[in-house]
């Protein structure tokens, strides 16, 4: 595990984001690792609180961890499921969060309906950021909040030169209107909002990564690094990325 503190003196929002690199051989070890310590901070928050609160990363990468997820064994009506972002296309579309996490996962656990919150991006980005807010308010803290990285260093819908919503007076939900891959509306969880969490973990797959992952490391702004929670960032990214 490699630890970086990086400078982020040049970052608009002047945030300080502490990052624990874990180095995977493949992604299937990064994949089952994740599962796994997923499960154990669902085990932890449930001791601790009754309750885990987990907000789920979209796009491709979470994929098989989720599907690794369907036949674990734990406490599933304890468990509290958020978005930290969504497109906004008709609620079954194909490429919706929310659509992918229920297919993969959602739909074949005991998780209660009612515990299962997506976000209502068909109605639009305004709309909808105004009906997640008191949602995600709810929770003070979430006990973990998954997120993965874009080729140009987005994550969630927080995208560069746009507002990352990091500083403390940032709204919940930001509606986004002008998105530079499709659909260009969308809704997502602002960084000051993803970083209220005890635990927080980046899944990093795929070789079009390592440029985004080598500004990241040399302390460049992009999205990624305005997301700093107080116990620090996880990452778990396959070896050949850092080389």
């Amino acid at each position: 595990m490699l630890s970086l503190h990086p400078d982020l003196s040049l970052h608009p929002d002047k945030v300080a984001q502490t990052c624990r690199w874990h180095r995977f051989d493949n992604t299937a070890k990064l994949e089952h690792a994740a599962a796994t310590e997923i499960l154990h901070a669902a085990h932890r928050a449930i001791n601790m609180h009754g309750a885990f609160h987990l907000v789920l990363a979209g796009g491709t990468t979470p994929r098989r961890v989720y599907e690794a997820l369907r036949n674990a064994k734990t406490e599933w009506r304890a468990w509290h499921v958020y978005f930290g972002d969504e497109r906004c296309l008709a609620r079954n579309h194909i490429e919706r969060n929310s659509r992918m996490a229920a297919l993969a996962w959602l739909n074949h656990v005991a998780i209660p309906a009612t515990q299962i919150h997506p976000i209502p991006a068909e109605e639009g980005a305004s709309i909808a950021a105004e009906k997640y807010a008191p949602v995600v308010n709810k929770v003070k803290v979430f006990d973990l909040v998954l997120l993965g990285l874009g080729e140009d260093g987005h994550t969630a819908s927080l995208f560069p030169g746009h507002d990352a919503g990091a500083l403390p007076d940032a709204p919940a939900v930001l509606a986004v209107f002008d998105a530079p891959k499709p659909p260009p509306q969308r809704v997502s969880l602002s960084a000051r909002r993803l970083g209220e969490t005890h635990q927080l973990m980046f899944l990093v797959t795929g070789s079009g990564k390592a440029q985004a992952l080598g500004n990241w490391r040399s302390g460049m702004p992009i999205p990624a690094a305005a997301i700093a929670p107080a116990n620090g960032v996880d990452i778990y990214v396959e070896s050949a990325l850092l080389a």
